[in-house]
């Protein structure tokens, strides 16, 4: 199966919509919200919008530095980099991830809880947390919560944690410029319209004015 288009069809489905839709002194909270930045939208933004989205950007960090490298590490498990783009964390997801649980609080204690039963698990394998873990034994893990139909029924808090994970870096990933270039996505492009054929307006026995072939019409040359 290739990972990376089934976790288009949920960037793009059902989970986009609704998941689109710290230091304690002031120095470290402005440099939070520059490094920030990057997650805005370049397009017109409403007044009381581009304000909420500041003022989550300026709130104390929700995870922990050693939190914001597991989701890191979980996200490129997720999104690695390949021949096509660059990785998930590389498109800013544990920014973006950071960024959504202060917008969805709901989001707070699944995603603690997660990376804390994995942190646990990772202990009890191998004696050390998970973002210490070698890749192989990341991957060992990851195997046993990725996919529900195959999990065992003491896997279920990870199942959970691990689709949430899932979709949020899907989301993230998708609706960053690296991910965009990756789906090729091309948005609304400027066309030109050259007027109305030369061989159609003659066709109705009609003519542009010499006003109009001036100032508006421009045929391509043939």
């Amino acid at each position: 199966m290739d990972r990376r288009k089934s976790l288009k069809l949920i960037a793009t489905g059902a989970v986009a919509v609704p998941a689109v839709i710290a230091g304690c002194n002031t120095d470290d909270k402005k440099a939070d919200v520059a490094k920030a930045e990057d997650l805005k939208f370049n397009l017109d933004r409403n007044p009381d919008e581009l304000k909420y989205e500041k003022e989550l950007l300026a709130k104390e960090k929700f995870f922990t530095e050693h939190e914001m490298t597991t989701i890191a590490v979980l996200s490129d498990i997720i999104i690695p980099r390949d021949e096509i783009s660059g990785s998930a964390s590389e498109a800013k997801v544990p920014e973006f991830i950071e960024f959504i649980v202060k917008d969805m609080p709901q989001h707070q204690i699944p995603m603690k809880g997660g990376l804390r039963w994995l942190d646990l698990q990772c202990m009890k394998r191998f004696e050390k947390s998970f973002k210490d873990c070698t890749p192989q034994q990341q991957v060992e893990l990851i195997d046993q919560i990725a996919y529900p139909k195959k999990a065992k029924p003491e896997m279920s808090q990870g199942v959970q944690f691990f689709r949430l994970m899932r979709d949020l870096t899907a989301t993230g990933f998708y609706t960053s410029e690296i991910g965009i270039k990756d789906v090729g996505y091309q948005g609304n492009q400027p066309t030109q319209w050259n007027g109305v054929p030369a061989d159609v307006l003659a066709q109705y026995k009609l003519a542009y004015t010499e006003k109009e072939l001036k100032e508006c019409i421009s045929f391509p040359e043939k």
